[in-house]
């Protein structure tokens, strides 16, 4: 059952060293592009509040859970789906447009495996599938344009790993 109400407030919140902690997902999927059954990379961007730009679901981690239970929830609350959390990405730190402060963000791969029709934030933001290449052209943030970088070569050297084992599994990435 999925709480319809996104959590609000900051009084939960963590800080570290003054800077906000905050945690995402870069939620993403396999769609098959053509004939031979390749596989394709899609993530999904989700609109901001305001709808004015794209990114991926991210938001305070919470005194309450774990940085992974809060990755999770944020997702579900912001993009409205449900996979399964891989290893962290790695951190950033930037600069709040809205508070003119410092936070540090963790981000984490999330392999969607259900896709919400009601969610706690589906009348504040839109969802769209897009290839990487797209998702660097149009995601807001600097630093998230870097942890899908990173979650790219991630599995670039995965499959280049299958590939040396002789696991022949066929995807490509759509990166330019």
């Amino acid at each position: 059952m999925v709480a319809l109400v996104s959590r609000t407030g900051r009084h939960l919140q963590r800080y570290k060293e003054g800077c906000r902690q905050v945690v995402g997902c870069i939620p993403y999927r396999y769609k098959v592009t053509n004939q031979e059954n390749q596989e394709g990379l899609e993530v999904l961007l989700i609109s901001s509040q305001k709808g004015k730009s794209m990114l991926f679901p991210k938001g305070g981690w919470e005194t309450d859970e774990s940085k992974t239970e809060a990755a999770l929830r944020e997702t579900e609350e912001e993009a409205g789906v449900l996979g399964i959390i891989e290893c962290e990405l790695g951190k950033w730190s930037f600069k709040s447009k809205r508070c003119e402060s410092y936070s540090e963000a963790i981000m984490f791969p999330l392999l969607v495996k259900e896709e919400l029709e009601m969610w706690p934030e589906k009348n504040l933001r839109q969802r769209k599938w897009v290839g990487v290449a797209e998702a660097r052209e149009i995601c807001q943030h600097w630093w998230m344009k870097e942890a899908l970088d990173t979650f790219v070569r991630r599995l670039t050297f995965l499959h280049q790993q299958n590939q040396d084992f002789g696991f022949g599994f066929g995807f490509e990435f759509d990166l330019f």
